[in-house]
């Protein structure tokens, strides 16, 4: 009786699930389109090989072949950890239209003006279109050399006749090799294409940066290995309705992966913001009810936000919580605890929350400015004009202090503030809780800084309520 062939056997590019027949979405990881049949099995044993460099003591490894070099935009430089390091891979990844493009043209036009060659390789846009936008962001320069490939084949003879000591792919998602099985941007092509680069930086010492999409949900598209095959992955944040943008790191081996760098999106390209604090404030001619700012922390960096709430009746059985730019479950917990602990009538009135400048605050240390904004609002006081408001509130009325709150508060003195509401510092072993009556203020970091228990308590050193 003749013997039939094996059928062969599929398995999951992202996670290894295998199946006997090929199906459309992985049952494990339900990722779609990622299941593919599977080569015959090698059972060859592999044997070793000459090395063709020899292991050495890692004391006797030239740290200088490592040597960081700027890239001449100072707020990437900032979030990479002082500029990028010869054969690293960075994937750059953000939403369509936020400005990937602009950035990274910015970035390969200042490492060409200063002396070094740079190969920018477009697969969106055509020669013609990259370099109407380099004119008009006066990023040209002679060591800047321009292709429009979607080969990669084509990519590495670039590489090889260029010899550029840095490389720009914008992006991988449309670069593909037939060398690979499906189309370009699909799992398996993206993580070929990002092997075969990450192999010429690191054999040619060659920086390389590569831009990525995004999904719908903001995860990075293609495979999850995609993020382990780079060295750094930059994440370019920024809402399309505001000119302001961050780069923040999620991941880097050569440096903090906490820092953000900040710009703003204007008509001649990117710029630099180096002090972004004005942006998320604004100013009034006299106090206004309803107001108050916070500083929160991205990364390492203090910013100040303006937090503003409006207080209206309502004749609808259900009055309306409107958010912008905050946390909407936090503002619902705030207002709860106003009208519970502090006696706050805002449960039957319509309340509306938003940041200035478009602003995205999530830090739970704006729970303080959040509630003493609604209160002056639904009271129709005013709080001072120079105070700031610090800490996060708990379901009790308590306050809790955040951290990096002598930081916060030394951003805010450079920038004018004088007076701040903080919690209370927490009592060491052994002490007595501090008296929940007590508001202590001191002068720390050139302010006045009145530390509080309780909700109550802060209110009522803002002149919003009683003790």
């Amino acid at each position: 009786m003749p013997k039939t062939a094996s059928r062969p056997g599929f398995h999951c590019t992202e996670c290894g699930w295998t199946t006997v027949r090929w199906q459309g979405r992985c049952g494990e990881c339900q990722t779609w389109g990622s299941v593919v049949e599977a080569g015959a099995p090698k059972l060859a044993q592999i044997r070793s090989q000459a090395p063709s460099a020899k292991a050495v003591p890692i004391a006797r490894v030239d740290p200088d072949l490592a040597a960081r070099t700027l890239t001449g935009v100072g707020e990437l430089d900032r979030v990479l950890g002082d500029g990028l390091v010869p054969g690293a891979v960075v994937l750059l990844a953000g939403e369509p239209g936020v400005g990937k493009s602009t950035l990274l043209l910015e970035v390969a036009a200042r490492w060409a003006k200063a002396g070094r060659r740079t190969l920018y390789v477009s697969g969106e846009e055509s020669a013609a279109q990259v370099r109407l936008r380099a004119g008009r962001t006066d990023a040209l320069a002679d060591e800047l050399y321009l292709a429009a490939e979607t080969d990669l084949g084509t990519i590495l003879g670039h590489i090889e006749e260029v010899e550029p000591s840095l490389l720009v792919v914008d992006s991988v998602q449309t670069v593909g090799t037939a060398e690979a099985e499906g189309s370009p941007g699909g799992p398996t092509q993206v993580r070929e294409v990002t092997g075969a680069l990450v192999r010429v930086a690191k054999r040619r010492g060659m920086a390389v940066v590569i831009v990525g999409h995004v999904t719908k949900d903001g995860a990075i598209a293609g495979p999850r290995l995609l993020e382990h095959l780079v060295d750094v992955v930059l994440a370019f944040e920024g809402d399309r309705h505001s000119g302001f943008r961050m780069v923040r790191a999620t991941k880097n081996r050569f440096g903090p992966a906490d820092e953000v760098g900040c710009f703003e999106m204007a008509e001649t390209g990117i710029v630099e913001v180096t002090d972004p604090s004005g942006l998320f404030t604004s100013v009034h001619a006299e106090p206004v009810p309803g107001t108050c700012v916070t500083v929160t922390m991205e990364g390492r960096r203090p910013l100040l936000a303006e937090l503003q709430a409006l207080v209206a009746p309502t004749e609808l059985p259900s009055p309306r919580r409107t958010v912008s730019g905050l946390d909407s479950g936090r503002v619902s917990m705030v207002l709860a605890v106003l009208e519970r602990r502090c006696r706050v009538p805002v449960g039957r009135r319509d309340v509306y929350a938003s940041t200035v400048g478009g602003a995205r605050v999530t830090d739970p240390s704006a729970d303080l400015a959040i509630a003493v904004a609604v209160a002056s609002a639904a009271t129709n006081a005013t709080l001072g004009p120079r105070t700031i408001a610090i800490g996060e509130v708990g379901l009790a009325g308590e306050l809790r202090r955040v951290p990096g709150t002598e930081r916060r508060l030394a951003e805010a003195a450079r920038l004018g503030f004088t007076d701040a509401l903080v919690p209370t510092e927490a009592p060491a072993a052994g002490r007595r809780l501090v008296d929940a009556r007590r508001i202590a203020t001191s002068d720390r970091s050139g302010m006045r800084v009145h530390a509080v228990p309780t909700l109550a308590h802060a209110l009522a050193a803002a002149g919003l309520g009683e003790r």
